[in-house]
C-alpha cells in the first residue's frame, strides 16, 4: 500500500458527502473515487471535489487497483451485495449501519473478511463520539453503581422510508450505544408499533432489550413526533445519567439521585422509602466531530491489520436485534429470543 489510502465512497446521497468531507481532512487517506446511481448527485459532489472521479457503475471503482477501500453510505437493501462484491475485490470495506438486511448476510460478509484478511468495520458513529465514551467511561468506573436499566427515545417527524420501518432507521444507533456501554448483547426483544402512513411500514415502534443479569431497556422511535428527540437515561441505583444530542454544550448531566428501599422493618407503619436528591454536574467533553474519529480508525485498523471497535460482531448484534423485532412486530409484541453468538 502507498503511503495513503485510497478511498472509494458509494453512495453520494445523505451521508456520503460527510463520509468524502472527513476522510479528504485526514493526511493518511486520499479519497479517488465517488459512486452515484444519480448522476445529478456527481456533478454535485464534483463540483464540491473538482480533483474526486465519479461513476455510476460500482465495478469502475473496484476494478481501481488504486483504491484500498470502500465505504459504502447506500439504502441497507444494497449492503450486501455492495460489500460482497467490494470483499471479493480485495477492498477493506466500511458499512453504514444497519450492516445487512439479515443476520446470515452479515455472518457471510464476516467470514469473507476473515477469510481474506481485510477490514470489515460498520459505521455505529456514536460509538466514537466523545460524550458516550464518557457515558462508558463513567459507568465502568463504578460512579453510577449498578446499572439498572437504559431508556432511549429517538422521535421526529419523517424522514419517511419505503424499505425499513422506523425501528431500523433510527434504533441501531441506540442498540449500538447499548451494546457498548454493557459490553453484552441482549437475550431478547419484544416489540410493538403501527403503521400510519405507509402500509406495512412501522413509523412508531417501542421495543424492549432483556439483558443478562436482569438487565432491561427500552428504545421508542417515531417518524411522527412534532420534535426532534435525541435522548438517552442511564439509571443506576447509586446516580443516573442523562445523555441529549440535541444540547448543543452540556449532552451529558449526572444526577445525584436514587431510592432506597429500608433493609429491615416489622410493620408497614414502619416501611418508608428513601429518596435522595443530590447535585446535578455536566462532565467536560472535549468534543471532536465523531464522524472524523470514525473514519481515522478505519484508517488506523487498515493500517495494523487491527479488529475495528464496531466490527463486522458488533453490526451482527445490532442486526440481530432488530430481525428480532421485526419477528416480534409480526406476533402482536411476543418475546423473540436472540442467538447467542
Amino acid at each position: 500500500m502507498t503511503d495513503k489510502v485510497g478511498m472509494g465512497i458509494v453512495g453520494c446521497g445523505y451521508w456520503g458527502p460527510n463520509l468524502i468531507r472527513n476522510f479528504s481532512s485526514l493526511p493518511d487517506c486520499s479519497v479517488r473515487f465517488a459512486c452515484d446511481a444519480d448522476p445529478g448527485r456527481l456533478k454535485h459532489i464534483q463540483g464540491v471535489y473538482p480533483n474526486l472521479g465519479v461513476t455510476t457503475e460500482v465495478q469502475d471503482l473496484l476494478d481501481k487497483p488504486d483504491i484500498h477501500a470502500v465505504t459504502i453510505a447506500t439504502p441497507v437493501w444494497t449492503h450486501y451485495d455492495l460489500a460482497k462484491a467490494a470483499l471479493a475485490a480485495g477492498k477493506h470495506v466500511l458499512i453504514e449501519k444497519p450492516m445487512a438486511s439479515t443476520s446470515a448476510q452479515c455472518r457471510e460478509l464476516i467470514d469473507i473478511a476473515a477469510e481474506k484478511a481485510l477490514t470489515l468495520m460498520i459505521g455505529h458513529t456514536y460509538i466514537y463520539s466523545a460524550p458516550i465514551r464518557k457515558i462508558k467511561e463513567i459507568v465502568d468506573s463504578g460512579d453510577i453503581g449498578e446499572l439498572l436499566y437504559i431508556s432511549s427515545q429517538r422521535l421526529n417527524l419523517g424522514l419517511f422510508q419505503k424499505d425499513i420501518n422506523v425501528a431500523w432507521d433510527l434504533a441501531p444507533h441506540d442498540i449500538s450505544i447499548m451494546l457498548y456501554i454493557t459490553g453484552s448483547a441482549p437475550l431478547a426483544v419484544n416489540c410493538q408499533g403501527r403503521s400510519h402512513i405507509n402500509k406495512g411500514v412501522e413509523d412508531v415502534t417501542n421495543m424492549s432489550l432483556n439483558f443478562r443479569n436482569g438487565g432491561f431497556a427500552t428504545i421508542q422511535t417515531s417518524w411522527l413526533d412534532p420534535n426532534k428527540v435525541r435522548r438517552m437515561t442511564f439509571v443506576g441505583n447509586r446516580r443516573m445519567i442523562l445523555f441529549d444530542d440535541n444540547e448543543p454544550n452540556e449532552k451529558i448531566r449526572v444526577y445525584d439521585k436514587r431510592v432506597t428501599v429500608p433493609p429491615h422493618y416489622d410493620t408497614f407503619a414502619e416501611f418508608h422509602y428513601s429518596y435522595h436528591y443530590g447535585d446535578i454536574y455536566s462532565p467536560y467533553v472535549n468534543q471532536v466531530e465523531p464522524l472524523k474519529t470514525e473514519c481515522q480508525h478505519f484508517l488506523d485498523c487498515i493500517r495494523m491489520g487491527s479488529l475495528p471497535l464496531t466490527s463486522g460482531l458488533q453490526g451482527l448484534q445490532v442486526v440481530q436485534v432488530l430481525e428480532a423485532a421485526s419477528e416480534s412486530l409480526k406476533n402482536n409484541g411476543a418475546r423473540i429470543e436472540i442467538e447467542s453468538i
